[in-house]
């Protein structure tokens, strides 16, 4: 449904609309291809509210016929459910070919999937739109905490008077007008607990909201009944107020948890909503993202975001590329540049040809990184859910054991009910909930400000626990941009077939030689085959094999009488085994590296060097970096081989690599690293992403991952604590139901608060903020920097 569409039909006939839920077309065209057979859609489903919801969405969705599994963000309200596709032309045929009883047929999977959410209590909408950038939940929370306080206030000024003596008439008159002002009150701002608890409870399940209804509507029930018998005690001020702190702490918690969200609220912002699209015709339409397809030209402003990744066809322009790789500067881009989704244009208009669809684009790719960052399912992770799932039953047996004791002990049942409010509410398990999930949270988008992609959840505990380093060399310790050294000594012949073939083959060296290449179809005749680790080869229509890369590759028998460079990563040509020609190359260390082998080792962390080059250049650039250990001459299999014996050494590594030959390595560690520039398999086969040039990023994940675990058992203890004080009080009778609202609501804020410390600046950040002021500040003043 368009928003245009709000005019003209109700309120009430739009929120019908809502509450059915996606279509199943809907959800496939929003799913994502997962690879195995599987999809995935995210659906929000604002109706979490705790591990409860949880546990119960992650236990019974997967039930549904073709679903595989569903994983719940609390943080988020977003639910990823994962299906099979066992057909992927299905959705959009005949409804007639939708499968009988018992297929598993994708209209019918999601058809069902939907109807599961229904019967589960938990409406579910697709993620987007105005709904959910305007945050309807937080507006509905500040109204009822609004009426709530307006009520709060009056109530209790009658009850100031009820206190100072009134008579016995003036009493009751003002008991009956306090259950006047509290009950429309109770009704409107209740209803945020009230509508989850009766959710829950229609389907045969408890959630924390449970009691917290119980709670309030029993104070006022005993009010009620006090006013009614003409008592001298009634309870309207503790009931209405006691609603107004449990919503203000569920507002402030909401707030706290869009705070702790801001990374990925801001990197969602950097998409525009459409762009202005140029037809062959010339004419110009605007077109909303979502239909923009590969092969369109788009016309891009000064001052544009670039909507979705594409190729400049046409224009000259200064681009902000901050997004990608965290510089300030601005980059020239032409035709032919590669432009990334989420960059800024400057100064130039362009036309942009668009490679990529925007759900797939490089932006779309970081959101979704962030996504699985946020809800991943971490050991305490699963910890604080578990504990929260059991929490409802538990805390009814003792909200129901409080009301039986001290109806024993005192026979005042007054007394025994509203200690066992006070129960039903102090034992709110809201602080262990929160525990995790806003920890994961921060430290996503602290990570994220820093230009670190976290693609699991638990890769940040399990970097946390890492405790010594693997580095690659070329891409990782140097820039990956190696210049040949010794053209002037090479065959003009032998460097344009050597050019030729490095073509097919995305290894940092071969690319320096396809450089230079002087272009043609010459490739094309070629049956080429890359051999990861080793080289390339190359069979000519005459059936000659043409090798590049290591001698022992592209040898037949060893030849000594190559002359080599002691500190010089080589590329060796053949022809049917025999020499032809050598190139040497050189290249620079990567930004940032010595600093972070420096801060590594503060950290306690040893680094080591695995490379696929030979001695010279790895045992120079080990001497460079300060590194002890390194091997040479490594090939892909003894990678993994060494990560697997520090494994069993006891060892918990870190690989950071960018090339096709250590994806095996990265997938083997016990959590691993690429920059941005890696090869695609590389980079999926990591846990982290860095998109800055700088290798401080290693360190600086390192910071992050260690104090977010820190503060995560900070929050376990401050969860346990609060329940190990509070709840003894409440059930000897020391805490009325107006005081267990105000602990329980402050223990969640004391969680979040705590939580929120992560988002202060490491060492790491500072050192490096100071760096690049003092480099700005020597770029602005040449002269000094000069005779300096």
């Amino acid at each position: 449904m368009s928003c245009c569409a709000a005019g003209t039909e109700s309120a009430a006939e739009l929120e019908a609309l809502k509450s059915e839920g996606p279509s199943a077309e809907e959800m496939w065209l929003s799913s994502r291809p997962l690879g195995d057979g599987l999809r995935q859609v995210d659906l929000i489903v604002p109706g979490v509210h705790c591990g409860a919801c949880i546990a119960l969405l992650e236990k019974e969705l997967p039930r549904t016929r073709g679903v595989d599994h569903a994983r719940v963000n609390l943080s988020t309200r977003r639910v990823s459910v994962v299906f099979r596709d066992t057909d992927t032309d299905s959705i959009g045929k005949a409804r007639g070919d939708a499968g009988g009883e018992g297929s598993d047929h994708p209209e019918a999977v999601l058809t069902e999937l939907g109807q599961k959410f229904k019967s589960l209590g938990y409406p579910a909408h697709l993620p987007g739109g105005a709904d959910e950038s305007a945050d309807p939940a937080m507006r509905e929370l500040l109204k009822a905490l609004a009426v709530a306080g307006f009520a709060s206030m009056n109530v209790m000024l009658l009850s100031v008077s009820v206190w100072s003596g009134a008579e016995a008439a003036t009493r009751d008159l003002f008991h009956w007008i306090s259950a006047l002002i509290a009950a429309p009150a109770l009704i409107y701002s209740g209803r945020v607990f009230f509508r989850s608890a009766w959710g829950a409870l229609r389907h045969g399940r408890a959630n924390m909201d449970v009691p917290i209804s119980l709670g309030v509507g029993l104070a006022y029930a005993i009010s009620l009944f006090e006013t009614i018998t003409h008592g001298e005690h009634a309870y309207f001020d503790a009931s209405v107020t006691l609603l107004f702190f449990l919503l203000a702490g569920r507002t402030l918690d909401h707030m706290m948890r869009e705070k702790a969200r801001s990374a990925v609220r801001n990197l969602v912002r950097l998409s525009p909503r459409g762009a202005m699209v140029i037809r062959d015709n010339g004419s110009r339409e605007y077109l909303a993202l979502d239909e923009i397809e590969p092969g369109m030209r788009l016309a891009i402003a000064p001052g544009d975001r670039i909507p979705v990744d594409g190729r400049i066809v046409s224009g000259r322009s200064d681009m902000d590329f901050a997004v990608v790789n965290g510089e300030s500067a601005p980059q020239l881009v032409e035709a032919g540049s590669l432009t990334p989704a989420g960059t800024l244009n400057l100064t130039g208009a362009l036309v942009l040809e668009v490679t990529r669809k925007a759900k797939d684009s490089f932006l779309a790719e970081m959101v979704a990184m962030m996504e699985a960052a946020e809800s991943g399912r971490a050991g305490y992770r699963r910890i604080a859910d578990r504990a929260s799932a059991i929490y409802a039953p538990a805390v009814h047996l003792l909200a129901l054991g409080t009301f039986i004791g001290w109806m024993m002990v005192s026979g005042d049942w007054r007394m025994a009910m509203l200690t066992a409010v006070a129960v039903l509410i102090i034992t709110c398990p809201c602080a262990l909930g929160l525990a995790v999930p806003v920890v994961q949270v921060i430290a996503a988008g602290r990570l994220f400000e820093n230009g670190i992609m976290v693609k699991d959840g638990s890769a940040m505990e399990r970097l946390a626990q890492a405790d010594h380093v693997v580095f690659d060399k070329t891409g990782t310790l140097t820039r990956g941009m190696p210049r040949l050294i010794n053209s002037a000594a090479v065959a003009p012949d032998h460097l344009a077939i050597a050019a030729r073939i490095a073509r097919a083959s995305r290894h940092p060296l071969s690319q320096a030689l396809a450089d230079f290449d002087a272009g043609g179809d010459g490739l094309a005749e070629f049956d080429i085959t890359e051999t990861p680790g080793e080289g390339v080869e190359a069979i000519s229509p005459e059936g000659d094999v043409y090798r590049l890369g290591r001698a022992v590759f592209a040898l037949d028998e060893r030849d000594e009488g190559i002359e080599r460079a002691a500190d010089a990563s080589q590329v060796i040509l053949s022809k049917n085994g025999k020499f032809l020609d050598i190139f040497l190359f050189s290249d620079q260390m990567r930004r940032g590296a010595a600093q972070a082998v420096a801060r590594l080792s503060a950290l306690g962390i040893d680094a080591e060097i695995l490379s696929g080059d030979r001695e010279g250049p790895v045992k120079a650039l080990a001497g460079e970096l300060g590194v002890s250990a390194y091997v040479a001459g490594v090939r892909p299999r003894g990678k993994v081989d060494r990560i697997k014996a520090l494994a069993a050494e006891g060892r918990k590594p870190l690989m950071v690599g960018d090339g096709l030959n250590d994806a095996p390595a990265l997938s083997a560690a016990h959590v691993s690293m690429a920059p941005a520039s890696a090869a695609d398999v590389g980079r999926m086969a990591a846990d982290f992403v860095f998109l800055h040039d700088s290798l401080e990023a290693v360190p600086m994940a390192f910071e992050v991952s260690r104090k977010a675990g820190s503060l995560i058992r900070q929050n376990f203890a401050l969860a346990v604590a609060y329940n190990v004080i509070a709840v003894p009080i409440a059930v000897m009778g020391y805490a009325t139901p107006l005081i267990a609202a105000l602990a329980m609501s402050s223990s969640s804020v004391i969680v979040v608060l705590n939580s929120l410390r992560l988002r202060r600046k490491t060492r790491v950040e500072q050192f490096a903020k100071g760096a690049s002021e003092r480099a700005v500040s020597a770029a602005a003043r040449p002269g000094l920097g000069a005779s300096a």
